[in-house]
């Protein structure tokens, strides 16, 4: 436990700027608009019936973010593509921060979960067009409404980031008094390595009067190595939820609720390498396991990608998703092409 504690007294006492936990951070006083948008084509093998294929906008935000004197910042992004939410716009992140202290800012508002290397990856800097389904359905509600306190540099030793949060996610009010904790520690032992642990518990009143309260509990690691042109990242997620479970959520999607008892878990271990002409080749392999207390549930993806930099504004993308069903696999292979373009 003194071990404990003296480690927490040395993170507080480094004098460092906290990372946000936004896309960017505001550049100055005033009002910063930013946004990015992501017009793709999809085409899906559907076992049995006819293939499909749609073009989409994969994620459209505009936002507004700045500094006010004094030591406070704001950040704001709205959701306006057509394939989220029904095409209705909403709030996505809407948060107020202090930065007095370097060493603990302060935000209270709508933010991602502190959970997760790739979820709190912002979406226009993803290496492959999706994140993993691991991530996708165990780091949900992958934003919600709350309080947080976080600092840390990649210049530190150590980066952390603790939260308190409804626990509902952005399209459901709180309907009890109980409140979802998860915290966040990333070591940086060496310029090239960053090594991560993660862990979420929430409790819930139960959807049956008379049962017991919902639990759900998360623990995660995560690791990144860089070289040059070269990264390796890997990602493993574990999940115990007790009362209900929950399916979806990702990227600001529903979240479906399920009754029942499940544990599931999932990887994924993900290499690129970015060469001059600015061509970047990128393989990703992930598993995920829907209930690991019953056999066969295990799922299967290899991703074959390739981007493209035109600058740091503008990038292509192009993925091949080999999808494979422990039990039994059938043709639902994926293969997106994206653009994305930041201003």
């Amino acid at each position: 436990m003194k071990n404990i504690l003296l480690a927490i007294m040395v993170i507080m006492m480094l004098p460092v700027v906290a990372n946000a936990q936004g896309c960017d951070e505001p550049s100055g006083e005033g009002v910063n608009v930013f946004g990015f948008f992501q017009p793709k084509f999809e085409f899906n093998q559907n076992e049995g019936i006819d293939d499909s294929n749609t073009f989409n906008f994969n994620r459209a935000r505009i936002g507004a973010m700045g500094s006010i004197p004094y030591d406070f910042s704001y950040y704001m992004v709205l959701e306006t593509s057509p394939s989220k939410n029904d095409g209705t716009p909403y709030l996505l992140d809407a948060f107020v921060t202090y930065s007095r202290y370097d060493f603990a800012r302060v935000s209270f508002g709508s933010f991602k979960s502190p959970i997760s290397l790739e979820l709190n990856t912002p979406c226009h800097k993803l290496h492959t067009i999706n994140r993993s389904k691991v991530v996708e359905q165990l780091a949900t509600p992958d934003r919600d409404r709350g309080f947080m306190i976080l600092g840390g540099a990649d210049s530190t030793l150590f980066q952390y980031s603790v939260a308190i949060t409804n626990g509902t996610g952005l399209f459901q009010n709180d309907d009890n008094k109980r409140k979802d904790y998860a915290a966040r520690l990333v070591a940086n032992p060496h310029k090239n390595l960053k090594i991560g642990a993660s862990y979420k518990f929430g409790k819930a009143t139960a959807a049956v009067d008379g049962m017991p309260e919902d639990e759900r509990t998360r623990y995660g690691a995560d690791l990144q190595y860089k070289q040059g042109a070269f990264m390796l990242q890997a990602e493993y997620l574990y999940a115990k939820d007790v009362g209900s479970y929950t399916t979806g959520g990702g990227c600001g999607e529903p979240i479906e609720v399920h009754q029942g008892d499940v544990k599931r878990d999932g990887m994924f271990v993900m290499g690129m390498y970015k060469f001059q002409n600015n061509l970047q080749p990128v393989v990703k392999f992930e598993y995920f396991d829907s209930s690991k207390d019953v056999s066969g549930n295990t799922e299967y993806c290899t991703t074959y990608g390739l981007n493209y930099f035109f600058n740091d504004w503008t990038k292509v993308q192009a993925n091949y998703v080999y999808r494979a069903e422990k039990e039994k696999e059938i043709d639902n292979d994926i293969f997106m092409l994206q653009v994305t373009v930041k201003f």
